[in-house]
């Protein structure tokens, strides 16, 4: 086969499983009592915007203006080393980690391969693509609204002050509010935090030192980090919410928590089932009794 076909092969395959993927997801239904549940209060979009409005007021009020006068005052080296990991919360990382593994897997002939190699390539490419769709498609709304509202950044303090919006400036320095770092952290935490259930705390945790260096390294007053976090958690909340009550990736249980359909034993079981192919222990190939038979007999 050329290069030429092979390409044109490859492609055809993932354009084939992209469609059945659709089909197969557009299909789900909304199914069970526990799916159908009314969202409780706390998590309800009217509840959610008025925690927005809450503290992201009380923030412009209390906290945004005497922020950069305490930065300043603060020894440089608590701005590096800010600065030096400020930068995972961009959205590029993120999206070319979990990008590219999902065209690899859309390439793949899934169908021939062993049931724990198939599980752990369609929970490898449902979760992948539920972390870069809820951090692309957040990422877009709010650089709409950043780009629309215009506030200007708080190295601009000293000239416009800590609440200046110009709208529709369409500049850099005026592209405060929300901060689109904290929304792509919190959207990607809020993702890691339903499927890693066990690490939650560590994500939590880990998500708001990034979220707050925004404000260490002078790039954000902290009502846009809180707007921006605010952003991406709703997002992907009402994202995972809509594939668990499909049952795509996530289920809600009786309780009615969102909990992951791989548990920590199947994901073993398909992590070492992938390990053991890799260095050459087991095949990876499905076995099908009628060829197995035939393959005995000859």
């Amino acid at each position: 086969m050329s290069s030429n076909s092979r390409i044109k092969w490859v492609l055809e395959r993932m354009r084939g499983n992209a469609r059945r993927a659709m089909i197969l997801y557009s299909n789900r239904k909304e199914r069970g009592t526990a799916q159908l549940r009314t969202l409780p209060p706390g998590q309800r979009p009217q509840d959610i915007l008025a925690v927005l409005l809450l503290t992201v007021g009380v923030a412009v009020v209390a906290f945004d203006a005497p922020t950069y006068p305490w930065l300043n005052s603060l020894p440089n080296e608590y701005r590096t080393a800010f600065r030096s990991f400020t930068d995972l919360g961009k959205a590029d990382w993120i999206l070319i980690s979990t990008g590219v593994p999902c065209l690899f897997l859309l390439a793949l002939d899934a169908g021939r391969y062993a049931f724990r190699i198939r599980m752990a390539i369609g929970a490898v490419f449902t979760y992948a693509a539920f972390v870069f769709y809820t951090v692309a498609a957040s990422g877009i709304v709010v650089l709409i609204i950043k780009w629309s509202l215009g506030r200007a950044r708080p190295k601009l303090y000293e000239e416009f002050g800590p609440v200046h919006f110009d709208f529709l400036a369409f500049h850099g320095k005026f592209t405060s509010f929300p901060s689109g770092h904290s929304t792509t952290v919190a959207a990607l935490a809020t993702a890691l935090y339903f499927i890693f259930p066990a690490y939650r705390w560590l994500i939590v945790v880990s998500a708001f030192w990034l979220a707050f260096s925004r404000v260490m390294a002078g790039a954000h007053y902290p009502s846009d980090v809180i707007a921006g976090t605010l952003l991406g958690m709703t997002f992907t909340f009402f994202t995972v919410r809509a594939m668990a009550r499909r049952r795509i990736g996530f289920h809600i249980a009786e309780n009615g928590n969102i909990v992951p359909n791989m548990t920590a034993i199947s994901a073993k079981a398909s992590a070492r089932a992938v390990w053991q192919v890799l260095r050459g222990q087991r095949g990876a190939q499905r076995i099908v009794p009628g060829r197995a038979a035939a393959s005995e007999a000859d």
